[in-house]
């Protein structure tokens, strides 16, 4: 059908109409790259009413914490950290994360040694960029693990040696975003590029926001503007259909109206997508974009924040992997805070010290999500006397997301998944245009799963937005 459209003329680049489905990091990125090169119709439709999706930076406490991406992965080749590492709003984390340790249900915490020990069998267990590892990342560090343990000399308690393991799994799971590292591609290293340098760069007292307003040309003391975004953005817009019709033209039907639109950049999340690909584009799209959508994954991982009056912690303790003890675990499955055992790990938050954070993982996180925040608070106060030997004070405030639960995200970032090595398909089918004929790019995709080296990023979402943008500005 595309090919049968009627070939039009082409437009020039100011008088073309481009709507960018989506004012996360990716549609910023692409808006504001083409507006830089004189595509002055450029629209985007957002259904929340914030910029920038999936980074959301709010007020909380003495300045601000983020519900979703949090820190700049790397600094070499990241095109995040390129455009504000001379601008004073960044900083490495360093080894700051090294001093977590590794707390035993019964209370006991891991001498420093055999922490140390087992954290790096545990990392040399993870299939490494060259190596060909088949079928799970899971099964890969499992088998290697044990063989490492096996051998270790002086010999390592079996007991602690597993509940490391199960902690450093879900560690690891909340890393890559899936629910469990069974589901994980053991190719991942392969096709994530990690970028070198910290993997924790924090955005100081800021927030992640701070790269969307370098990207709109915010002014630092306007930070509540859109820059060069003004004017083009339409919030608490859902998109419900994208249709492509004759004369090389798109409508993009909402709620309350159409949009007609020469081209179209779709950013919505994976998740998003797998819930609306059956009837959001007529016509229905091709076989392999549709096989990758539902052959990728979306993963959950969800935050708490505590605020308390003064820091929670001693000042010698930053926090704590829970490890838990085989019994203790078994009861926990049967209990009202089943939910726990997807606690990942809780630290003070740098540039926070009265504020305490923790991540929950898979399918741990969706059934949390679906309590109240009565229930979620009552669970972890119950984590806390059940792993902490000093008692903790009630904080005067708490916060959680439910990044699933959002119908305009259904989860966190996404992930290469063994189904996706079984049927051959990958980002590049999911960043793969729309074409009407072999040259006209009517309908594209972008956002952090169409990027094939640096998905589940926020360097990877402004890279497939200028991706798209690029395409656009070669074709005029």
């Amino acid at each position: 059908l595309f090919d049968r459209l009627v070939a039009m003329p082409p437009l020039s680049r100011a008088a073309s109409r481009i709507v960018i489905v989506g004012a996360g990091a990716s549609g910023v990125a692409a808006a504001t790259r083409l507006l830089e090169n004189g595509f002055s119709n450029v629209q985007i439709l957002e259904a929340e009413s914030y910029v920038g999706g999936r980074v959301h930076t709010i007020p909380f406490a003495d300045n601000v914490v983020d519900l979703g991406a949090q820190w700049c992965h790397g600094m070499a080749g990241n095109c995040v950290y390129e455009l504000v590492k001379n601008l004073d709003i960044v900083t490495p984390t360093g080894k700051y994360f090294d001093d977590i340790v590794l707390l035993r249900s019964n209370k006991d915490v891991l001498p420093k040694k055999l922490e140390k020990q087992i954290k790096k069998i545990a990392l040399q267990s993870l299939p490494g960029e060259s190596s060909h590892a088949k079928g799970s990342m899971g099964s890969h560090v499992v088998e290697n693990f044990w063989k490492a343990i096996d051998s270790h000399k002086p010999e390592i308690d079996r007991n602690v040696a597993f509940e490391a393991l199960e902690s450093f799994l879900k560690h690891q799971s909340s890393i890559e975003g899936s629910d469990n590292l069974f589901e994980v591609s053991g190719q991942t290293p392969n096709e994530y590029d990690e970028c070198d340098g910290d993997q924790h760069v924090h955005w100081r007292s800021g927030g992640f926001v701070q790269i969307l307003r370098v990207l709109m040309k915010v002014a630092p003391d306007k930070p509540n503007e859109l820059g060069v975004l003004d004017g083009c953005i339409k919030f608490n817009k859902t998109v419900n259909q994208i249709q492509i019709v004759p004369n090389r033209q798109l409508l993009v039907m909402c709620d309350d109206e159409c949009i007609k639109a020469d081209h179209v950049i779709c950013t919505v999340s994976l998740g998003v997508l797998k819930d609306k690909c059956a009837t959001m584009f007529v016509p229905p799209l091709p076989p392999p974009k549709l096989t990758a959508i539902h052959s990728l994954q979306l993963g959950t991982v969800d935050k708490v924040y505590f605020e308390f009056d003064e820091p929670p912690f001693p000042k010698d303790f930053i926090g704590f992997y829970p490890l838990w003890l085989k019994a203790d675990v078994k009861k926990l499955r049967k209990s009202e805070f089943a939910w726990l055992e997807g606690i990942t790990r809780m630290h003070v938050v740098t540039c926070q010290p009265r504020i305490l954070m923790g991540f929950i993982v898979g399918e741990h996180a969706r059934k949390a999500a679906c309590l109240s925040d009565e229930k979620i608070l009552e669970g972890m106060e119950w984590l806390f006397r059940k792993f902490l030997k000093f008692s903790w004070p009630h904080p005067k405030r708490f916060l959680r997301t439910q990044w699933y639960l959002n119908p305009n995200f259904r989860g966190s970032y996404s992930y290469r998944p063994t189904t996706a090595d079984e049927k051959g398909v990958g980002p590049w089918d999911l960043r793969a245009p729309i074409m009407v004929g072999d040259s006209y790019p009517i309908l594209m995709f972008a956002g952090e799963a169409s990027s094939r080296y640096h998905h589940s990023t926020v360097h990877g979402a402004v890279e497939s937005g200028w991706r798209e943008a690029q395409r656009l500005i070669e074709f005029y």
